[in-house]
């Protein structure tokens, strides 16, 4: 069976049959074209009819190692499922291998950190004598000093580099666009890269302006940044599950952590709703223990547990 043929069928489906829009129907076909390209990528030779559950269970737990939030991951579920629901209505297969595919539960999980250590350690570790390691030290400085999404970092356009106002432009969802501050070390090893290692190559035509490039002169994957940033981690030993959005968590928290103003930090991170950002709160732990202890008006180095005088006796 061949993929093409039977999303080809699918999208038809979705337009005819269920009249869906067509901004709807392409959000379901780029769904179905992730667990191909999931499946070419990891060369399984599978057709839809002979993928199995745990084909599907692997899928997701790769898209979420990707970054890809809880939200993003239920919505492909769902376009797994109305795809396979449809070859079934087509008498194409007899049962469907999603039909037990759980959808993970949309909360406010709190994701794995990095500390400063932690992240100048990953750094340390890039090998800096191949040109890919001078590129890598420039994806990771941006990505984490900036607090970038992957689809923004590798998305990222020379044009769009401000240096001498110490900012970048960034598209974030939605196309909105803004400008995010960028500090001398993400600036300094762009430079470089610039300089010493992208001038020398090959570019594809219509990625001139494209800022971070493979070896054959394309854009980027997110693949591609999954795996840096995995390799990496496999170098310095490290056991914690960090994928490239470990990086932006990081940045929020340590921003956060160092005294940030939460609507700095939203704007920043390009978070529509305050609520999204709310969760570094909860994350900067300890910098909200201290600030309180420094603040409160009962802390003078210790709880002040001693009788306190009355309204009447204060008076």
């Amino acid at each position: 069976m061949n993929w093409d043929i039977y999303i080809k069928g699918f999208k038809s489906y979705l337009r005819l049959e269920r009249s869906l829009s067509a901004n709807t129907i392409e959000a379901y076909i780029r769904d179905i074209e992730k667990l191909v390209q999931y499946i070419d990528y990891f060369k399984l030779d599978l057709t839809p009819a002979t993928v199995e559950l745990k084909t599907l269970e692997d899928f997701i737990k790769w898209i979420y190692e990707l970054g890809m939030s809880v939200n993003s991951q239920s919505r492909i579920i769902s376009g797994i499922k109305a795809f396979y629901k449809y070859l079934m209505m087509e008498d194409i297969l007899d049962a469907s291998p999603a039909e037990l595919l759980e959808t993970p539960r949309i909360g406010r999980k709190l994701p794995d950190l990095l500390s400063l250590e932690e992240i100048d350690e990953l750094i340390d570790a890039i090998d800096l004598s191949s040109k890919q390691g001078q590129r890598n030290k420039a994806i990771i400085e941006t990505m984490y000093g900036c607090g970038l999404r992957v689809s923004e970092l590798i998305n990222l356009k020379i044009s769009e580099l401000f240096f001498d106002e110490d900012f970048i432009k960034v598209t974030g969802k939605g196309n909105k666009e803004r400008l995010v501050p960028i500090g001398e070390e993400a600036q300094k090893f762009i430079n470089i890269y610039l300089k010493e290692v992208r001038v020398h190559d090959n570019i594809q035509k219509g990625n001139q302006d494209v800022l971070f490039l493979n070896g054959r002169g394309g854009k980027l994957t997110r693949v591609m940044i999954f795996y840096i940033v995995k390799s990496l981690c496999e170098k310095i030993g490290l056991k914690k599950t960090i994928s490239p959005h470990t990086f932006r968590h990081s940045f929020a928290t340590h921003l956060m952590d160092g005294g940030a103003d939460i609507r700095a930090v939203q704007e920043m991170l390009g978070h529509a709703s305050i609520t999204t950002t709310e969760i570094y709160t909860h994350l900067s732990r300890e910098y909200l223990r201290d600030a309180i202890l420094m603040h409160h008006p009962r802390y003078n180095g210790k709880w002040d547990t001693s009788p306190q005088p009355s309204p009447k006796e204060r008076e």
